[in-house]
């Protein structure tokens, strides 16, 4: 039976280029995302679902959808971020950080580690170097950060008797759509900024070893980020 990934946050960015590495590895890929509409990937393995993440009943509808299936691969990709002086982040806003990045990862493990038992399998945290870095401008990004790093270094300890394997990665700023709507982006020189391809690449050389990597740190040699 075919190896199975499933991707969230995976139209675009680090999801969609680990969604892209795995299917060269002839995974098939089920990528999660609210809609595809700017993703021009196109592949047989490359399976889009709408979904929001957000919502347990849809999260939910497409664990059904699954529930005979194989998985061997998880990964929570998706993330959303708002920043400026805590008193001027909304409500929503700061509903929406915490939805994404904690809850959602939180739900869906709970769901699928049954899956993951059977085929010993990887759960990949896409976190943020927020979660070991304070941020100024970014308490409630750092805290849902910080939190999703905590959970997965906890999940590993309870399920590593069963053989899966759980790991955080905490990349610095890195080249992607993540920033179009934010007042700030990276600086575009390749020793300012890191390509998602090679988070990807990382997380086909962790795949392939014996034993388990649970935390790893991924920085640009020097660090500039500018203003818009």
């Amino acid at each position: 039976m075919k190896k199975t990934a499933i991707i969230t946050g995976a139209s675009s960015g680090i999801g969609l280029e680990i969604a892209k590495a795995l299917c060269k590895k002839e995974y098939e890929v089920f990528a999660l995302a609210r809609d595809f509409k700017k993703c021009e990937f196109d592949c047989n393995n490359f399976i889009q679902r709408e979904c929001d993440i957000t919502n347990q009943k849809e999260i939910t509808y497409f664990w059904k959808l699954m529930k005979k299936k194989r998985v061997d691969i998880l990964v929570h990709s998706a993330g959303v971020g708002y920043f400026g002086l805590h008193e001027n982040i909304s409500f929503d806003e700061i509903e929406k950080m915490i939805d994404t990045n904690l809850k959602a990862p939180l739900y869906i493990s709970k769901l699928f580690i049954h899956h993951l038992k059977k085929t010993k399998g990887y759960i990949f945290n896409i976190n943020s170097i927020s979660a070991i870095k304070s941020t100024t401008y970014g308490a409630v990004y750092g805290a849902t950060k910080a939190g999703l790093k905590h959970f997965g270094n906890s999940l590993f300890n309870e399920y590593r008797k069963s053989g899966i394997k759980v790991v955080n990665i905490e990349p610095d700023i890195t080249k992607t759509p993540w920033f179009e709507d934010k007042n700030f982006t990276y600086y575009d020189s390749s020793d300012n900024v890191i390509e998602p391809k090679e988070i990807a690449k990382i997380v086909l050389d962790i795949i392939s070893l014996k034993s388990v990597v649970t935390d790893i740190v991924i920085q640009p040699q020097k660090f500039r980020i500018v203003k818009k």
